[in-house]
């Protein structure tokens, strides 16, 4: 492997290549967090969408699958937050890293330091860089506009140089990533790493079923859509026919939307209607986001739920990054990042000798 493949990002996680597996909710399941992280790559389990009792019992199962270090994704406002905190902590020797958007302060990431787990949250703008190292945090993963589900409008290319420009911490690059050949770009750019969620749901551990990921293949970059309908907040995703009612719906069909996830989220944590609120209230205090938004935003899973857990793509929405639509199979986690490695240090060993 090239020396150049060898970055902090890679001593720093204990992974064997500078590639991220992040952390979709419903999709980032012990299976995929296994599969990646035997490959080589760092992957991240999606706690986000888990009860404490669930992520408990995950992450023993990649515990078992495993023994590589791996990373736990998790949102301070989310109900039982405090107690996956205590079982990311207690799982020390092994879990690595976490990762969040906005929600942890100084102190929960100061508790993450003094254990020695790394803080890597995902950041879409620079000033959301720039907070976060304030905080404390030990890297940055910016996302671009291309980027799946809840993402941000400038591209990829604009928003990794300014973050590199302006913070003093290892920087990793997402949005847009399937190949070998972003792995060398990012790279060039002065990022450590890339980080990539729809290349990894299309591949053979992710636990979406068949069904779903044939449509993941079937949509081409013109049939990605980037909406607000969904919760306020734009988000990239597959277009469908129930898109393409939402996208025509009005206020009335989202509050009906957000009622209908809030009585699903409901009975499937077992939270009450005070923690459900408790935890929009949290979202709207890291972000001036109205609590009718918020409400909506804390119950989105449950529509993602539908298609990537249930197969149910009638009435469930694909979150994707632009990526997706040049996608065309599915592999195993190891073929995929073999391949990448390969067209990496082609590219790069291209690179040197035309400089030579």
């Amino acid at each position: 492997m090239n020396n150049a493949l060898n970055t902090i990002l890679v001593e720093r996680l204990g992974c064997r290549v500078p590639i991220i597996q992040t952390a979709m909710g419903w999709v980032a399941e012990p299976s995929l967090v296994i599969g990646s992280s035997n490959a080589g790559a760092f992957g991240f389990l999606g706690a986000a969408v888990m009860t404490p009792d669930e992520a408990r019992e995950k992450l023993l199962q990649v515990r078992r699958g495993t023994d590589r270090p791996f990373g736990v994704n998790f949102h301070s406002f989310q109900p039982g937050a405090d107690k996956i905190v205590d079982l990311i902590i207690e799982n020390k020797d092994q879990v690595r890293a976490v990762s969040f958007g906005r929600g942890p302060n100084a102190k929960m990431i100061g508790r993450f330091r003094d254990a020695g787990i790394l803080c890597i949250p995902t950041v879409g703008a620079v000033k959301h860089a720039q907070k976060m190292v304030e905080l404390g945090v030990d890297m940055v993963s910016v996302q671009g506009g291309e980027g799946g589900g809840h993402t941000g409008s400038v591209p990829t290319t604009v928003l990794l140089p300014q973050v590199l420009d302006t913070v003093q911490v290892p920087v990793i690059a997402s949005g847009g990533f399937a190949d070998g050949r972003g792995l060398a770009a990012a790279l060039a750019y002065g990022a450590v790493g890339i980080a990539m969620g729809t290349r990894f749901l299309l591949t053979k551990e992710s636990p979406v079923p068949d069904t779903t990921k044939g449509e993941y293949l079937r949509a081409s970059t013109d049939g990605i859509v980037l909406t607000t309908k969904l919760d306020g907040i734009p988000q990239r995703m597959v277009r469908s026919k129930l898109m393409d009612r939402i996208e025509k719906s009005g206020k009335l069909g989202m509050w009906g939307r957000a009622i209908e996830a809030s009585l699903a989220m409901k009975k499937q944590t077992g939270a009450s209607w005070i923690e459900l609120i408790k935890s929009a209230k949290g979202m709207t205090s890291h972000g001036a986001m109205p609590l009718k938004q918020a409400m909506m935003a804390a119950t989105m899973p449950m529509l993602i739920q539908k298609a990537v857990v249930d197969g149910d793509i009638e009435n469930g929405v694909m979150a994707t990054g632009v990526v997706g639509g040049r996608i065309n199979e599915i592999p195993s986690c190891q073929e995929l990042i073999d391949r990448i490695v390969a067209e990496a240090d082609e590219r790069l060993q291209a690179l040197c000798a035309a400089g030579a």
